[in-house]
């Protein structure tokens, strides 16, 4: 098919609130409510086909700018500035590929505006075309071509999608573990702690959050350990820092207790990789050491050199999240394939919602060939409860296979701790189904 050019005609950001059945805590934050903003564009092709496409993401506070000086809406203003920077820059080109189009800069806040607006083009471009987001990738209808030495063409051509994946199930670090570190329960019928998750999912991946204090650390892996370790099966896991250990020789001393404490043993046994521990700031200023599981960067990975500067310092994997751009995403997927088999991707969260924002991320990751991905938006909120009937009706006819009807709500559906997503090879960008975009706002 090869490459396809396109002029933007419109981007519209619209809003709507997502509040969690369940406080999740991640790094510097306590997350128990954040707006979800839409990007909503029209293009039209070089040969005069008109389309429209969508995306969706959670103006999460505290991660992309972790300053505790800024308010949360502070840090949603600044997400919402960088979505309109990026649109002036978007609608400002003319007749270009979508790979023309793309406006990467330095910066996880910067980055944002244009990782959400790609999304909503490629969507729109994909149905103008008639073609899945799978073939649009293999095919190159973005026009990518040559970058650092790699053949982007040829790598997005072998690129083979599965049909399922296994979902990572994260333990945050207010969340309970067993039923009596609950004081009270949000009793909704769905799973609360890590015990009920373990029986109602049938997950064997985790994703285990660490909050910078080694000895308080392995003392609540020990107790996540000890309802883990009931399972028949291997189970396997990865540790989370969120930038929470100082330097490099914190997080070797946690990995140093971790490895002594006998509680720990079949856990660490199973850990997969180390996700960013060390603050941004100082993560890529000295070398990974002492640390004999492979580290990955997750908010330091915030331009497109970012993973071959870790790299040379001893990193071994990097994150996709589609917060962060997916065309890095598969630029770093053609990396990895260059580098060798030491070299790899994780698929990361950051509280997808059902819907566009959670179809384009399992479309993403599966297309780059990542077996288990975190899941963490089904736990932290009640599914589309807060949507209308009629768009969860859509959305569920239409990816009947991902999502289920389950205590009064349309939410992902989980089967022997895997997701079903065959249905995510339909016309447009994993969106078979639309919003309603009438219950939204404009965005503020």
């Amino acid at each position: 098919m090869g490459a396809v050019k396109l002029k933007l005609e419109s981007i519209d950001f619209l809003e709507r609130e997502v509040r969690l059945r369940m406080p999740f805590r991640f790094g510097v934050v306590t997350l128990t409510e954040s707006p979800q903003v839409f990007a909503r564009c029209r293009i039209r092709t070089e040969d005069g086909r008109q389309a429209e496409g969508a995306a969706a993401e959670l103006l999460a506070p505290k991660w992309f700018d972790k300053n505790p000086a800024l308010s949360n809406e502070d840090n949603y203003a600044q997400l919402r500035a960088s979505l309109r920077a990026a649109r002036g820059q978007y609608l400002a080109h003319g007749m270009a590929t979508a790979w023309q189009h793309l406006s990467p800069t330095t910066g996880l806040v910067e980055n944002y505006g244009p990782a959400l607006i790609d999304r909503a083009v490629l969507d729109a471009l994909c149905r103008a075309l008639g073609v899945s987001f799978y073939e649009a990738m293999q095919k190159n209808v973005v026009g990518a071509g040559m970058f650092e030495g790699l053949d982007l063409e040829k790598t997005f051509a072998g690129l083979k999608p599965s049909e399922r994946i296994a979902a990572r199930h994260t333990v945050g670090l207010v969340d309970p573990i067993t039923a009596a570190d609950q004081k009270e329960r949000v009793n909704d019928g769905l799973p609360e702690t890590l015990e009920e998750v373990v029986a109602a999912y049938g997950q064997r991946w985790f994703k285990l959050k660490v909050g910078g204090d080694a000895r308080a650390d392995v003392e609540r892996l020990s107790a996540i350990a000890a309802v883990l370790d009931r399972i028949a099966q291997p189970y396997a896991a990865s540790l989370d820092g969120n930038e929470q250990y100082e330097d490099m020789a914190g997080v070797a001393d946690l990995w140093s207790k971790m490895k002594a404490e006998p509680r720990l043993r079949r856990l660490v046994a199973g850990i997969l990789f180390i996700e960013q521990p060390v603050k941004r700031q100082k993560a890529l200023a000295t070398r990974v050491a002492g640390i004999d599981k492979p580290l990955v960067i997750d908010e330091s990975d915030d331009s497109l050199d970012a993973f071959p500067r870790a790299k040379a310092l001893g990193y071994k994997g990097v994150s996709s999240k589609t917060c962060k751009g997916i065309y890095k995403s598969l630029i770093n997927r053609a990396r990895c394939a260059a580098w060798g088999d030491e070299y790899f991707m994780s698929g990361e969260d950051l509280t997808i919602q059902p819907g566009l924002a959670l179809q384009q991320d399992l479309a993403l990751v599966s297309l780059l060939g990542i077996t288990h991905v975190e899941r963490n938006g089904h736990h932290y909120v009640n599914g589309m409860a807060g949507l209308a009937a009629a768009e969860q009706d859509e959305f569920l006819a239409a990816h009947p296979d991902l999502y289920e009807r389950r205590h009064g709500a349309v939410r992902m559906k989980i089967n022997k701790g895997e997701l079903a997503i065959g249905s995510l090879a339909c016309h447009g960008y994993a969106s078979a189904a639309m919003p309603d975009w009438n219950s939204m706002r404009s965005m503020k």
